[in-house]
């Protein structure tokens, strides 16, 4: 009894997700003159190359210290 339970309860969550994922329609037209997309039509660039700078710099940082660490410890075997 429970595995048909179990089946269908799973046939039921397949037929309810099919309905509920269905597309929805697009943005309307911004009519006459044109328009700005969403967001304003804001540069990322900015941003983006902070943050691409900043993970280097952490790379950097983290891979002179890995460094400092080998020599050090090779320092200590001799």
């Amino acid at each position: 009894m429970k595995k048909i339970f179990k089946v269908i309860v799973l046939i039921a969550v397949f037929v309810l997700s099919g309905y509920l994922a269905q597309a929805q329609p697009g943005p309307p037209d911004p009519g006459p003159g044109g328009g700005d997309p969403i967001g304003g039509g804001a540069p990322i660039d900015g941003g983006l190359s902070i943050l691409l700078l900043a993970a280097f710099s952490l790379g950097a940082h983290r891979l002179n210290q890995m460094r400092r660490k080998e020599e050090l410890e090779q320092e200590v075997k001799n």
